[in-house]
């Protein structure tokens, strides 16, 4: 297992690094990979070799990692942090290979239309938005037909861009012409709901770098989950060389990951019981007198009446020494703050979250420093768009479920931005939604799995290329909004979506409230209060606004307590019958995300632990495999309804029992040489339940939210 001395090692002691593993060169098979000699690396060019630095913000990191590129002459040559940034101070692993994605050769480089035959043709720029704007206009048509029943919905879009106003760009464009967007699930739509079921007003963000002590149950707040990059230098500044922390860090999750080894407390919990964990400390804490008063404080008394000490630690597999020590933690720290998520960053639920919202309110640590803060949600600057919190709202997952058993019209045109669900959404439901879709596009910047899945692909810009923004991002504990910039003209025939969408906009007659990119983000800015020549010089705005808490409240209804209360009955700790074992899913973030797959340069951090040639490993630890009757090194299959997979056992201390741990980010088919046929994509075993389900059970409210943080499967030897 790594030991906090390792990690400490690991990480260089500071925040800046990419928390890359070691190199393994036994990661991939083809000697290509380890080579130098990639064809697009950025090299220096014969002329101008000026160097320039421009400020922006990483639209490829889910982190919106603040950075700066080097330019020598007028060519992006690399990304370097940028520390004056709120978001800076350090790069992701995803932001640095910003520059080199720009020149890979798995960039989409023309736009592409299906043939009858399954193949793609090439086509004109001129050609593809002809077609586009005939088929938006059939579907806007279609959708306002008045003279019947409407059966088809004119225009779905799924985006992947959870924090841009492109998303509200979308969102407008599918209102007018008659449809619905959804964003791709996150722990940040599980936040957004779980609040709004609370009562809330605004959006809950998390003042990590002004705590003292940072409860993170599932949120894996130094690898995937939230600002990782801001959350990584807070982490850092908090332990000077030689001092004491000023800051520690308790994280709780079925497997020791890079947030697990670098806390000075990990609680190794069986996946998906992080309910039963929090019922449990806000038992405790009620019970020792460390609440304070809130409105629905007899509502949540009544909810963890049963969750004792004891039962919480039955039902999740944690050492009582260990939930007591946070407890105490808890209790004594200054300024705590619980922050909750899933190591995937998807699928988490909302009632976690609901129960780490109500024990921010016990502790009194809403809207204070170093708590959770409030934020207000930004103005829509585009006619037609759902609010943010409508958009949280809508659940992809869900709507695809309904899609395959024919509870949702047929869709005209399914427009997909920036996102690859047919890889990170895998499964009957998804393929529905394209089946059951008379035309499909994609804007994309990278021909992938769901870009082959499509009518008509078009070559979206990079970040790098494109006029974007960041509008806070999930999980930062202040109101943010940052201006992403072009530091380069667009490479072979790539265009930025926001002004091809516009555009079409105005073919098809609707008013939008903009004319072009740029006058959208101007809108946007002053309807923010930002200015415009400070956010071009790449300064973020960032304000410490919080919207008033005066009507919080711990609002749990009576069948929620009455639910939560019968599980304590009837949920039993121990081990899983026969070879069924729980998933835990890990995600890094230099592997990927749902939106695009490992850069090539990443592929130098893949360990043998993760995978091995091209196979999968499965992490199991030594009581497990010996329950299984397996050895290690033993290739077997896992399977469930959902699907299966191939992997190679490896035994791993820092797994929970009854638990075999899988990395995310393998198995892809379309994305080019260095991922295609690389392991197997762990996504094909999930299997959504009733929110937040244990063992197939419904639990919690309804909401509605569909969760997988309880995926089972079955091992056989292959």
């Amino acid at each position: 297992m790594l030991d906090r001395r390792g990690f400490l090692k690991f990480i260089g002691g500071v925040a800046v690094g990419t928390l890359a593993t070691p190199v393994v060169w036994k990661g991939l098979d083809d000697i290509s990979i380890w080579s130098q000699n990639w064809p697009w690396i950025p090299s220096l060019q014969y002329g101008n070799h000026e160097n320039t630095y421009i400020r922006t913000v990483s639209k490829m990191c889910p982190s919106a990692a603040g950075t700066k590129i080097r330019l020598v002459g007028d060519r992006p040559v690399r990304v370097l942090a940028d520390p004056e940034s709120p978001l800076g101070g350090g790069v992701s692993a995803l932001a640095e290979t910003e520059v080199q994605m720009r020149y890979s050769p798995a960039r989409l480089k023309r736009p592409l239309l299906r043939n009858s035959d399954g193949g793609y043709r090439e086509i004109s720029w001129e050609e593809a938005e002809k077609l586009l704007s005939a088929k938006l206009a059939a579907a806007k048509d279609h959708a306002n037909d008045q003279s019947g029943m409407v059966s088809h919905d004119g225009l779905v879009c799924i985006s992947g861009d959870e924090n841009g106003t492109m998303t509200e760009l979308l969102s407008g464009l599918s209102a007018q012409i008659g449809g619905k967007c959804f964003l791709m699930p996150s722990d940040a739509q599980a936040t957004a709901q779980a609040w709004n079921l609370m009562g809330g007003r605004g959006r809950a963000g998390f003042d990590i770098p002004n705590s003292d002590y940072v409860f993170a149950v599932g949120a894996n707040v130094l690898e995937t989950w939230g600002t990782v990059v801001a959350n990584r230098r807070a982490w850092g500044n908090a332990r000077p060389a030689g001092g004491e922390p000023s800051m520690r860090l308790a994280y709780a999750g079925p497997v020791q990951n890079n947030t697990a080894a670098g806390a000075d407390l990990w609680l190794p919990i069986k996946p998906g019981t992080e309910l039963y964990l929090l019922l449990g400390v806000a038992h405790q804490l009620i019970k020792d007198g460390a609440a304070a008063p809130v409105a629905g404080l007899d509502a949540l008394k009544a909810l963890v009446a049963k969750w004792t000490p004891e039962k919480a630690c039955e039902v999740t597999g944690l050492m009582p020494d260990r939930f007591a020590a946070v407890v105490a933690d808890l209790k004594k720290a200054k300024k705590p703050v619980v922050v909750v998520g899933s190591d995937m960053d998807q699928g988490g639920g909302t009632g976690p979250v609901r129960l780490g919202i109500a024990i921010n309110m016990l502790l009194d640590r809403v809207n204070k420093e170093g708590g959770m803060r409030i934020i207000p949600l930004a103005p829509t600057v585009i006619k037609g768009a759902a609010s943010p919190d409508a958009l949280m709202g809508n659940d992809l997952v869900g709507y695809a479920a309904d899609m395959a058993e024919g509870r949702m019209p047929e869709v005209d045109v399914l427009m997909i931005y920036e996102a690859n669900p047919v890889y990170s959404l895998p499964g009957k439901n998804m393929e529905a939604v394209f089946r059951k879709s008379g035309f499909s596009v994609a804007f994309t910047c990278f021909f992938d799995e769901t870009a082959r899945r499509c009518d008509l692909v078009l070559p979206n810009a990079l970040g790098l290329e494109r006029y974007d923004d960041v509008s806070h991002p999930f999980g930062y504990g202040k109101f943010l909004y940052a201006l992403v910039q072009p530091v380069a003209e667009p490479l072979h025939q790539a265009r930025p979506a926001g002004e091809v969408l516009i555009g079409m906009g105005r073919r098809l007659g609707l008013d939008l409230g903009v004319t072009d990119v740029v006058a959208m983000l101007k809108a946007k800015a002053f309807a923010i209060g930002a200015d415009w020549g400070s956010l071009s010089e790449g300064n973020a705005y960032e304000s410490d606004i919080v919207v008033p808490g005066k009507t919080l409240a711990c609002r749990f209804t009576p069948d929620e307590v009455q639910r939560v209360g019968s599980l304590a009955d009837t949920l039993k700790g121990g081990a899983l019958p026969g070879k069924e074992l729980a998933v835990a899913f890990v995600g890094k973030l230099a592997l990927g995300t749902p939106e695009t797959a490992i850069p090539p340069f990443n592929t130098k951090t893949i360990t043998n632990d993760e995978l091995e040639k091209n196979t999968l490993v499965a992490a199991v630890n030594s009581a497990t495999l010996k329950k299984l009757g397996l050895y290690e090194g033993n290739v077997v299959t896992l399977s469930n309804a959902a699907g299966q997979v191939r992997a190679r056992l490896r035994v791993f201390e820092g797994v929970t029992n009854d638990t075999v741990a899988l990395t995310l980010g393998f198995g892809h088919t379309a994305f080019g040489e260095f991922n295609d046929g690389k392991g197997m994509n762990a996504m094909t075993l999930v299997t959504p339940v009733s929110e937040p389900g244990f063992a197939g059970m419904a639990a919690w409210s309804f909401a509605g939210l569909p969760v997988w943080n309880d995926t089972r499967v079955n091992v056989a030897q292959a």
